[in-house]
């Protein structure tokens, strides 16, 4: 069995590291916050599980050698790039589309379409985190952080296991607090406000992945 003492300052600033990253908004935080505060407490856990989910396989991507298939497959990043900047574009402009809502227009359509699934959702939560690749640089310097050079394999799972039982206390935290009743009734009061806001922050988020060297 590993031990690990000797290692805990170490995992401690990585651990924190992650924490900051993944509660400072972001496309995920952001859509988590936007889905469970319109569509309920379900969709935004659901769309939550598939964010953490794709940091997950970042994760262990990162801990098989990611870094090094990067530095030797540079393309694929540059296509994953492209992929992401297109779909965050493509977020913004659903986010455009409901803010030019009106009150009426917008509750007569929400009550007649039926909500997305809750695979659906959970793919879109998978989508937004799979598909930006700042994610995968992320991970690079957070496990350069936990994991100095010669440590052993229990390290990287302790601290892997670490980071996601810090995401699910994020990510689906922002769910839940996001979904509760007075803040669903004050979203709808700023509805147009905030999907507004949404809109603009895909699209920055969006030109600044394609326009960004990484």
């Amino acid at each position: 069995m590993t031990d690990l003492t000797p290692y805990l300052p170490q995992l401690a600033v990585a651990w924190t590291a992650y924490f900051i990253a993944t509660a400072s908004p972001g496309p995920a935080i952001i859509a988590i916050i936007a889905t469970s505060i319109s569509q309920g407490r379900r969709a935004g856990l659901t769309l939550a599980s598939g964010v953490l989910t794709g940091s997950y396989i970042w994760a262990i991507l990162t801990a098989s050698g990611l870094s090094a298939l990067i530095r030797t497959y540079g393309e694929a990043i540059i296509v994953l790039k492209i992929v992401g900047g297109g779909y965050l574009l493509w977020l913004a402009w659903n986010a455009y589309r409901a803010a030019r809502k009106s009150e009426e227009t917008y509750r007569a359509q929400m009550a007649a379409l039926p909500a997305l699934s809750p695979r659906r959702q959970y793919l879109k939560g998978l989508g937004i985190h799979l598909t930006n690749p700042k994610a995968i640089f992320n991970w690079i310097m957070l496990t350069s952080l936990g994991m100095p050079p010669g440590a052993p394999g229990g390290v990287m799972a302790t601290f892997i296991a670490g980071c996601m039982a810090i995401g699910i206390c994020v990510f689906l935290g922002f769910a839940l607090v996001f979904s509760l009743g007075p803040v669903h009734r004050a979203y709808l009061r700023v509805r147009r406000g905030i999907e507004g806001v949404m809109a603009a922050f895909f699209a920055f988020a969006g030109f600044k992945l394609l326009t960004t060297r990484l």
